[in-house]
């Protein structure tokens, strides 16, 4: 049993709860175990009810008790030769750190002393060595001097030099450490006296120098880099050093990495050897800077001059100046990190100085190249339309202004409308393939002009695009919208409302226009001066495009309603609500007709509108029809019969009118159609309508105007029933 408690104590987390739980439930299983043969009786008095036997419990619980004691005295005992073991394992560790340190201690001593002796050593030897350094110079010195004397015999005396060291290809580098020697020395001769000498000496320098640059352009060659690090370390003593250098670029540079494009293989070449002049040229900054010269003042610029040549197809030559001048620009930050910091902007430098001739006139071929595009644009589409684009007329607006008055006065249409079959003259795509140009040129802009004439030249270009797309189309096509926008009442056919598809397709132009001068225009001038140049011409457009947009849909509306008006008066008939109580006839024809005309009218609206100038559009086209509804109205003599069918057509324009979603105009007719109610109600309730909510707060003229519409007017006018409405 002390080991199974053992266990159950190790076990994580221990609760004394749960172990008393189990404990309990083993003892009860015993109880039963050995009560199984108790009488039939018993265990039908005890079912249900679970047996407990609490003196076997306390006896289980007693002989626990006294078991968890013993293995409590087990475990103490155990506990305390555990810690007398590790009580003594200490005292062990702390001897053995004491000799440790004692043992450190005089190794550090002997160390200190080794270090002090090694000191004196080394001063001693310092010493010796300067001392034979003094004695040892002088004397090498002498023998360099004499052998240079031996050396300058050769050419002092007449005849061809014929030693050794200058004829033996594999003693070329103690050849050129002599002949450097002796051409420093025969510099300071005289030359009155040493004419011929001096110019041995110069011929064989020139000669072992060119010798020395033949054998670094084969080691290169071979790639071998000992020997090419040599050999430059020899010829940085000569003068023709920089040859060395510029037959080091001449060889790098012969072969291209790119193939066509010499842009693809320019990093990589240089990256390449920048590696190998930093191992074999002392001053690795000043060859890299002359190596990334080579390429910007040879390659790069003949490579531009070749591609810049023929500036007969406009379009081809400044996409391709475009690239150029941006890889070009792209490719010296590339090798900015290869230059030292005194040629920090030589390679803009350079840049501008391959392609200064261009970027000169680079804005007014953009701009003849962006003009003609355009207007090549435009014409397609008028051709592509069988259009020929006529000049504004003068003084349209009082030539349409006459029609109306000789037709109003002398009721004579004289005025002849074009509707071009309901074409609207104005194109999305056209819109977006000259956005498209223009864009391509202020990117090209953005890149190829200079700081100070960017402003300028942004605004010079957008001027182009407004000048096309908007002045000469987008205007045009207004122009002629508003000239075929029929005068008000001037036939019986409805109306062909084309001017709202013109207004759909100039808020899309408008819009895409806005969205470009936003993100290509506007962050090019925003803090320069030309900003409010360029925002009072988008103002003035803006403003004249819209007046034009305002004017065209007052006409379209004046339009619809003329008609609305026209038909009503011609085919409205007398007789519609004022007929024989026998006919039940509920809706009119020539309100059908009308229904039936203006759902397309609100379609269209909501199609080609949207927003603020929706709302306004659909409010102004239901107050407009409520005016010339209502007027309609009060032309009108109804009975009871009447009264209905009136109350019906009215019922039919308000569900029309839902669908303009105005609150304005349901109430307008809510009201209406609470006015025709007084043609129909009972005289005696007349006084009880009038004062009801909706007509209440209405004036009384208008009230009494409606009752006078009632054809039994005349009877009820003398009795108590208008009494407070007529007063």
């Amino acid at each position: 049993m002390l080991s199974q408690y053992m266990e159950e104590f190790e076990q994580e987390p221990f609760e004394v709860s749960g172990f008393i739980e189990r404990l309990t439930w083993r003892t009860n299983n015993e109880c039963d175990n050995t009560s199984g043969k108790q009488s039939q009786l018993d265990g039908i008095i005890g079912a249900g009810i679970k047996d407990f036997n609490p003196t076997a419990l306390h006896d289980t619980f007693i002989q626990t008790i006294k078991d968890l004691k013993i293995l409590q005295e087990r475990q103490q005992a155990k506990c305390e030769r555990l810690e007398e073991a590790l009580k003594q394992e200490q005292e062990a560790h702390a001897k053995n750190i004491i000799k440790l340190q004692e043992r450190h201690q005089l190794a550090s001593d002997v160390f200190w002393q080794l270090d002090e002796k090694i000191n004196s050593v080394a001063g001693k030897i310092i010493h010796l060595g300067e001392q034979l350094e003094n004695v040892n110079t002088p004397r090498s010195r002498t023998v360099e001097a004499q052998t240079l004397l031996n050396y300058m015999t050769e050419f002092l005396i007449s005849g061809p030099v014929v030693n050794d060291i200058f004829t033996d290809a594999t003693r070329l580098y103690e050849a050129a450490d002599v002949i450097q020697k002796l051409y420093a020395i025969a510099q300071d001769l005289p030359p009155e006296k040493f004419v011929d000498s001096k110019r041995k000496i110069e011929k064989k320098y020139d000669e072992v120098e060119r010798r020395l640059i033949e054998d670094f352009a084969t080691a290169q060659k071979s790639e071998d880099i000992e020997k090419m690090k040599r050999l430059a370390q020899i010829l940085s003593q000569f003068k023709g050093y920089a040859q060395c250098i510029d037959v080091y670029i001449e060889q790098s540079q012969m072969t291209p990495y790119g193939g066509k494009d010499i842009f693809i293989g320019i990093v990589p070449m240089c990256k390449h050897h920048y590696e190998i002049i930093k191992k074999v040229f002392s001053n690795p900054q000043q060859v890299m800077s002359k190596f990334i010269l080579n390429i910007y003042q040879l390659k790069l610029h003949q490579y531009a001059m070749t591609k810049l040549d023929d500036k007969r197809d406009e379009e081809k030559y400044l996409k391709t100046l475009y690239e150029l001048y941006s890889r070009t620009l792209k490719l010296s930050t590339d090798l900015q990190h290869y230059m030292s910091a005194m040629d920090d902007d030589l390679l803009n430098k350079l840049t501008q100085q391959i392609f200064q001739k261009h970027l000169a006139t680079y804005v007014e071929i953009e701009s003849q190249f962006l003009t003609r595009k355009c207007a090549s644009e435009l014409e397609k589409f008028y051709a592509s339309k069988n259009h020929q684009k006529k000049p504004a007329e003068r003084f349209q607006e009082l030539k349409r202004d006459m029609q109306e008055l000789i037709r109003t006065k002398a009721n004579i249409n004289i005025a002849q409308v074009e509707d071009y079959g309901g074409e609207t003259f104005l194109s999305e795509e056209l819109a977006i393939k000259m956005l498209q140009d223009a864009n391509a040129s202020l990117k090209r802009c953005r890149v190829l002009s200079n700081e100070s004439d960017l402003p300028s030249n942004i605004i010079k270009l957008n001027d182009i695009l407004l000048k096309y797309l908007m002045h000469e189309h987008a205007t045009y096509a207004l122009g002629l919208g508003l000239n075929i926008i029929p005068i008000a009442d001037t036939g019986r056919q409805f109306p062909h409302l084309y001017f709202f598809d013109v207004v759909q397709k100039t808020n899309i132009i408008v819009h895409l226009l806005e969205d470009q001068c936003n993100t290509s225009v506007v962050p090019c001038v925003i803090n320069t001066p030309k900003y409010s140049e360029y925002i009072f011409k988008k103002r003035t457009l803006m403003e004249q495009i819209e007046a034009k947009l305002d004017q065209g849909l007052d006409r379209t509306l004046n339009a619809v309603i003329g008609w609305v008006k026209l038909y009503l008066t011609n085919e409205q008939k007398k007789t519609d609500y004022n007929k024989p109580d026998s006919d039940f006839t509920l809706t009119s024809a020539a309100c059908s007709h009308v229904v039936q005309n203006i759902h397309p009218v609100i379609r269209q609206i909501k199609k080609c509108l949207d927003g603020e100038n929706q709302k306004q559009i659909l409010n102004e086209f239901g107050v407009r029809l409520h005016r010339v509804i209502y007027d309609h109205l009060q032309t009108m003599s109804f009975n009871t019969a009447g009264a209905m069918c009136a109350i019906c057509d009215v019922n039919e324009y308000r569900k029309c009118i839902r669908e303009l979603d105005s609150p304005l105009v349901t109430q307008l007719f809510d009201i209406l159609h609470a006015l025709c109610n007084l043609l129909l109600v009972k005289p005696e309730n007349l006084l009880e309508v009038c004062t009801g909510e909706t007509l209440n707060y209405l004036d009384k003229s208008v009230v009494r105007q409606f009752i006078q519409l009632r054809s039994d007017f005349r009877d009820i006018k003398n009795t108590n029933n208008l009494k407070g409405i007529i007063e």
